[in-house]
């Protein structure tokens, strides 16, 4: 057994029998993370009775995706390195394994993502039998697993080097509420002044995209303005990503609301990007602001 110790970590909100399954396909990893641990918006978000059994420790904070993170930050204090799962990604059987192979092998790297053989977040979602039929028929990369640099982790599977973040003191922002949107990115290029992040093709798995416990449409839309435009200001996104981002993200929710997609509130995102809009040529747009609309 490696020497590094790894934490599998997970916040969620509102998708209690998700969480569970996602965690029981843990026991099948070969080589075992040497803790788990999940962080829920609510109490009764995690059904405790499930998980026992399972090597599990449930921990508290404050409700929010950035909010939750760090009190796993602050709940893992022992592990090198963290793996934040979302509560609907599923690993292929050697993820972890490979993940702690990767961060042993380059000590430069501080923080990896895997590939996602299949993304539901793109669609309806996916089920966890849909997953699982996936992974099981996923053979890997061709030829010998490579890295690739990238700007940022995917937040649904991204794993981080704890010693460069404790040492900086750096944390999610909790400025950015609820679901966070762009959270990865911003915590992904503070930390990137302390080594590289990378994509591994070794470390796969699957994102099943499940809706239920996303914000509110409105809410959503206000934050697809608000946060690059904060994340521009603090320096953590730069404007030309900014505007190609929101400017993403105004067309395809313009051009779709005529005929949406049944899974995605596009009306409401449209509102509150139109909001957001609004609140920039006011002076007074703030990701926090999101929290005031329904």
């Amino acid at each position: 057994m490696s020497a590094v110790r790894i934490a599998v970590a997970i916040a969620t909100a509102g998708r209690r029998d998700f969480v569970t399954g996602v965690i029981a396909r843990i026991a099948g990893q070969s080589r075992s993370p040497d803790f788990i641990a999940v962080c829920p918006a609510r109490p009764d978000d995690v059904d405790r009775a499930a998980l026992s059994g399972m090597g599990v420790t449930v921990t508290e904070g404050p409700m929010g995706l950035c909010a939750q993170r760090n009190a796993l930050f602050r709940h893992l204090e022992q592990a090198d390195i963290i793996l934040f799962l979302d509560d609907d990604f599923v690993m292929a059987a050697d993820y972890v394994e490979r993940c702690v192979a990767l961060f042993e092998q380059h000590p430069d790297i501080v923080m990896t993502t895997g590939a996602v053989i299949a993304d539901g977040i793109l669609g309806p979602g996916l089920t966890f039998e849909e997953a699982d039929r996936l992974i099981a028929a996923d053979h890997g990369p061709a030829a010998p697993a490579r890295l690739a640099e990238v700007y940022n982790g995917y937040g649904c599977n991204m794993a981080i080097r704890m010693a460069p973040v404790r040492a900086a003191g750096l944390a999610f922002d909790e400025n950015l509420p609820f679901y966070g949107w762009l959270e990865d990115v911003d915590f992904s290029r503070r930390l990137a002044a302390h080594g590289r992040i990378v994509r591994s093709e070794a470390c796969r798995g699957v994102h099943m995209g499940v809706k239920r416990g996303r914000s509110p449409g409105t809410r959503l839309g206000y934050s697809q303005i608000a946060n690059p435009v904060y994340m521009w200001r603090k320096g953590t996104l730069s404007g030309s990503r900014a505007c190609a981002q929101m400017g993403r993200n105004i067309a395809a929710n313009l051009s779709k609301s005529l005929n949406p997609e049944p899974w995605v509130d596009r009306g409401g995102r449209t509102r509150g990007n139109l909001l957001a809009l609004t609140d920039l040529l006011r002076g007074r747009i703030a990701p926090q602001r999101a929290a005031e609309l329904n």
